[in-house]
């Protein structure tokens, strides 16, 4: 039986027929195709993994085989530079400052000023004292020139005492002079003996005035350099009123010295970082230590410029842990005793490359304990 078709009306929607739905099948199953290339792209990523993870694993199990243990490293580490605490020898008030914070200073270059009248005038009161003390020498070797001009004139007197002591006595003797003659005459003789005593006596004061040594230098004298040492001194604080940078450096906290601020003989005033001498202290573990030893080469990495590698090499390894230098030491004979590694400063020489460096930054250490060379020559040991 034939089927009657009834166009639609308009407005109305077509009719779908069964012979449409089959044509249009084709056109929907048409992006199916390209599957299979896919497929073959994963399964070529799959492959090109499986080939790779292994190489990878290889060559780093093969680096790590070869350096193993070769290099120690810490980044326990800093930057270490000379401090040195600026103070006065003198007291007084500052009259001038003739540095700034952080300005960079060379040896003998004048830091800041204290006011030097009281030292000029201790000087010139010490001059004078020194003036004077030459002076009294001068006159003690006089006195003992007169001492001994006096010693000489009482020994001739005591001469001629004597030998008429002695002609009264054998005048006596004869019969001829009377006794008392003979009595005057002794007592001339003790009189001279007694003016030669006494005569001795200062020419011995006058020799201990003059240090025990009548022919003395004047400057030689103790009192002389007394006042010689006491001028010395003057001249020292004078000269210490001034105070100079002892080594070439970067100054800082200075910014607090103004002038007529008083300050005490002693008292820390500034710092001076000596830049031109610098190491890093690395605090490896003590189980670091095995094989570690002086002169190795180590590279420095300093935090503060992620792309600067120094070459630099093991100075010297401290001896001690840092914990045997702490102001309270830890007591382990205790029962809740724990153990801890301890770490040990290992010092690290720079011979270029610090210019940048400051005291105090953070560092990261590796130190080479096989360098090259090293192998080579342990295997001709061993032969």
């Amino acid at each position: 039986m034939n089927a009657r078709v009834t166009p639609p009306a308009p407005g109305e929607a077509k009719p779908v027929t069964a012979s449409a739905v089959e044509a249009a099948k084709p056109e929907a199953a048409a992006p199916a195709a390209p599957e299979a290339p896919a497929k073959k792209k994963r399964s070529g990523r799959r492959l090109a993994l499986m080939l790779a993870v292994p190489v990878v694993l290889a060559v780093g199990g093969g680096y790590f085989w070869l350096t193993g243990g070769r290099y120690v490293e810490t980044d326990n580490a800093y930057v270490q530079q000379p401090k040195v605490s600026i103070s006065s020898d003198v007291a007084g008030r500052i009259v001038s400052v003739a540095v700034k914070d952080n300005q960079s200073v060379k040896a003998g270059d004048a830091l800041f000023a204290i006011d030097p009248e009281p030292y000029r005038i201790a000087l010139s009161q010490a001059d004078a004292a020194l003036a004077t003390a030459r002076v009294n020498v001068e006159q003690l070797r006089v006195g003992y020139s007169i001492a001994s001009a006096k010693l000489d004139a009482a020994n001739a007197t005591l001469a001629i005492r004597q030998k008429e002591w002695d002609r009264a006595s054998n005048l006596q003797k004869q019969g001829i002079s009377a006794e008392s003659a003979l009595d005057d005459s002794r007592l001339a003789l003790q009189q001279a003996q007694s003016n030669v005593a006494l005569e001795q006596q200062d020419v011995a004061n006058a020799t201990a005035a003059l240090g025990g040594d009548p022919s003395i230098k004047t400057d030689d004298h103790p009192a002389v350099r007394a006042a010689l040492a006491a001028r010395d001194n003057a001249q020292r604080n004078l000269d210490k009123s001034t105070v100079l940078a002892p080594a070439n450096g970067i100054v800082s906290q200075v910014a607090s010295l103004n002038v007529g601020q008083f300050i005490n003989t002693g008292s820390t005033i500034a710092t001076l970082v000596e830049t031109g001498d610098t190491w890093v202290e690395a605090n490896f573990k003590e189980t670091q230590l095995t094989t570690l030893a002086v002169g190795m080469p180590a590279e420095v990495k300093v935090d503060a410029y992620p792309g600067l590698a120094i070459e630099c090499q093991v100075a010297s390894i401290g001896a001690a842990t840092g914990a045997e230098f702490a102001l309270i030491p830890a007591q382990n004979a205790t029962g809740n005793w724990v153990k801890v590694t301890q770490r040990v400063p290992v010092n690290i020489a720079c011979d270029t490359g610090t210019d940048l460096l400051r005291a105090g930054m953070s560092a990261t250490v590796n130190v080479d304990t096989k360098p090259a060379g090293a192998e080579a020559a342990e295997s001709q040991k061993a032969l």
